[in-house]
């Protein structure tokens, strides 16, 4: 689909010299255990995912703001699907801008998500490579077979001699060593303006430029990492079991790259007029490899659904402070890993706990703080208590400034499934999440009964009047799975922390406190 054009065609912008750069973002390197293989070849087809920026995004943001917390005027009245995509789509000035762009370089787009914010370009890599300034290579991991696409330095407008020199020269660090570099130069001021109309580049399966496998999932047992397929029965056969009578929709995505099936989820939920009231998923990786741009995208997204009435679930993460899953090498880092998308802070994250009276959060249970996004202002207060029973000398490395989560916990120890006909032990997040979320449509399916709105986007109701509705777990050390008790990790305490957000769920309580 090709989008009329209204603005002065930018044919000349391809071929201009550098004089200004916006510089999004850029990883020196892919990440650990990814190994080169090779050029990409000229005639290879990649196709890009480009993301145009919504036409109201702080709007959305407090529209959903004001929907969702206790008290305010329009409490609970949640936005139809033609309201969201008021503020969700590009304005005409970004579809013309970006239409510019594509037919002076012979490309044809194509729109692949109802709000039009998010559009597909196929293109050989030789044409990917002299328009993006990019450099296109295979890759290979332990955890794949063959090779996957990818491109550590991409920009737009700009001389190919700036991309390889931010890819070489510019030092990755802990909260800058994202994956990719979009970068807009020009002469004129028409240039300038299209950077702040395409939000990112997220080139598809198998070209992806993230470095986030969908099979690399949050759930555990006692030998190491799920399957996909054990991770899916995980969520079906809880949410199943203890959501009972609740109706129940699983939806499959392909395997590959877990940015674009976010994506894929997204825009399904997107189009369906009446969509479901729970969404819950178990998968995650850190948030370093999808880059600023690709989540704030995927997030912004969450923030949409959760105007539509739904309440988006995921699970922390099986690392403790050390990302999704953390491993011996680890250890003695402390620089703690965050994971997305649990650090949106428009999904409801579910940390892990184990053992009863007293209950604790698991070691693995996966918290802490997003380098990406700040502290949310539904939970600023928590947050900052929290801060302050740190100890002045505490070694660990975090941004303290970030969005903090888990938000809530649920046991994830000693779980039993049905996978291939045979019982099996499972422990994990993986199951802390659908456990919460069948707790949430439980509520739900009371709330429709008594005529009332559902609860739709949980946060600040949490961190509010529902927070009394949790038992306060207040013992737990996460480390990680892998790694001692003896490395540097949060401490579970009174109140909300990282490890166990608020506690475990009363049902009773937080019945109550819903039907307020």
């Amino acid at each position: 689909m090709i989008f009329p054009r209204v603005l002065t065609p930018l044919s000349s912008v391809v071929a201009a010299l550098a004089t200004t750069m916006i510089l999004h973002e850029q990883r020196a390197e892919a990440p650990a255990g990814f190994i080169r293989v090779g050029a990409a070849p000229a005639s290879e087809v990649i196709t890009l995912r480009v993301g145009l920026t919504s036409n109201n995004v702080d709007g959305l943001d407090e529209q959903l703001t004001s929907i969702a917390t206790p008290g305010s005027s329009n409490f609970r009245q949640w936005l139809s699907m033609d309201e969201v995509k008021t503020y969700a789509q590009p304005s005409a000035e970004t579809v013309s801008a970006f239409d510019d762009f594509v037919s002076a370089n012979g490309l044809t787009p194509t729109v692949i998500s109802p709000n039009g914010d998010w559009l597909s370009i196929r293109l050989p890599v030789s044409k990917a490579n002299e328009l993006f300034t990019a450099d296109f290579e295979h890759f290979t991991h332990p955890s794949i077979n063959g090779y996957i696409t990818r491109t550590l330095c991409l920009a737009t407008f700009g001389a190919k001699r700036t991309c390889h020199i931010l890819q070489h020269n510019t030092p990755a660090t802990e909260t800058s060593n994202t994956l990719l570099v979009t970068a807009y130069t020009g002469q004129h001021a028409e240039e300038a303006d299209l950077a702040q109309f395409l939000t990112t580049f997220h080139p598809d399966i198998p070209n992806s430029t993230t470095f986030t496998l969908l099979t690399l999932g949050n759930g555990t047992n006692p030998q190491g990492p799920l399957d996909a397929g054990v991770e899916a029965d995980l969520d079906i056969e809880y949410a199943a079991g203890i959501a009972t009578n609740v109706p129940l929709d699983f939806l499959s995505v392909a395997e590959g790259d877990l940015g674009t099936a976010l994506f894929d989820t997204t825009a399904y939920l997107d189009g369906i007029a009446d969509p479901p009231t729970v969404v819950t998923t178990s998968y995650g990786n850190d948030e370093a490899n999808f880059g600023a741009s690709v989540a704030t995208k995927i997030c912004n997204g969450y923030m949409a659904l959760g105007a539509r009435g739904i309440s988006i679930i995921f699970a922390s993460g099986d690392g403790g402070v050390r990302g999704g899953h953390d491993n011996i090498t680890q250890c003695t880092n402390n620089t703690f890993i965050p994971v997305f998308p649990a650090t949106c802070p428009f999904v409801t994250s579910v940390g892990g706990t184990q053992d009863f009276a007293p209950e604790k959060a698991m070691n693995s249970s996966s918290g802490g703080f997003s380098n990406f996004f700040p502290t949310a202002s539904y939970q600023a207060a928590a947050v900052s208590a929290f801060l302050e029973t740190l100890p002045g000398d505490f070694a660990g490395i975090f941004n303290a400034s970030g969005r903090g989560y888990p938000d809530v916990s649920t046991q994830g120890w000693n779980f039993q499934i049905v996978h291939d006909g045979e019982v099996v032990g499972a422990r994990g997040t993986s199951a802390s999440a659908p456990t919460f979320a069948s707790i949430i449509a439980l509520i739900n399916d009371r709330l429709v009964a008594a005529q009332k709105p559902v609860l739709g986007f949980l946060n600040p109701w949490l961190y509010s009047t529902a927070s009394s509705a949790f038992t306060d777990i207040t013992t737990g050390h996460n480390s990680g799975l892998i790694c001692p008790a003896s490395c540097v990790a949060f401490d579970a305490t009174v109140g909300w922390d990282p490890l166990s957000g608020w506690g475990t769920p009363n049902f009773a309580d937080l019945l109550a406190a819903a039907m307020e």
